[in-house]
């Protein structure tokens, strides 16, 4: 069901549902914090799986806050790749492999630095699906392994976002109320970590 990515829509969705800055995944957590939770993927916070059961137990935790979240509805995958000069190469390659779908939704440029080499752009693509569990398994999978960053999950209203990363996934709920019902549900998921990180 990628359809025709309407890109103008999404960015005007984005810019009304999350106002502070543009969709950068790692940056949602300080810029809605009253609205973030934070899971690990494995026991012991590990951060990386070395089996296939522990890739199937990193699967089963991202798959099943995705289904809380997103259950009966359609979600807009966003993966991300870079690349140093216009129409240049790509990275990571794999985006292309695992995301074929994703039609190209925007591009932040980098190019404040007075150095034209350090000069870049994200390139943010996009496809909206229905949701269930394990559609998005293998881009899971390599988020999990740190080959793919800066994943984002949302609903196609963009209320919840999930960007899962190389050891677990930030939640972004549509409140505080819905974010602690969350951390209660999954409190043996979360981090030791005084700070929630």
């Amino acid at each position: 069901m990628n359809s025709d990515l309407d890109g103008v829509r999404l960015s005007a969705l984005w810019q009304r549902q999350f106002p502070k800055g543009p969709p950068i995944a790692h940056e949602l957590r300080t810029a809605y914090a009253d609205r973030w939770v934070r899971f690990h993927s494995l026991p012991g916070s590990k951060r990386y799986p070395e089996t296939e059961d522990e890739y199937a137990v990193v699967l089963h935790r991202y798959n099943t806050v995705l289904d809380e979240l997103f259950e009966g509805t359609d979600v807009y995958v966003i993966t991300v790749a870079w690349s140093w000069e216009p129409g240049g190469a790509e990275r990571p390659p794999k985006r292309h492999e695992v995301h074929p779908r994703g039609a190209l939704w925007t591009t932040l440029a980098y190019d404040d630095d007075p150095d034209p080499e350090l000069h870049g752009g994200t390139h943010l693509y996009a496809d909206r699906r229905p949701w269930r569990p394990g559609t998005v398994d293998d881009i899971l999978r390599e988020v999990a392994d740190d080959v793919l960053s800066g994943v984002i999950i949302t609903d196609s209203e963009l209320t919840r976002i999930h960007h899962p990363y190389d050891g677990g996934a930030d939640v972004i709920a549509t409140s505080p109320e819905e974010r602690d019902r969350l951390r209660d549900t999954h409190r043996a998921w979360l981090p030791r970590n005084p700070a929630g990180l």
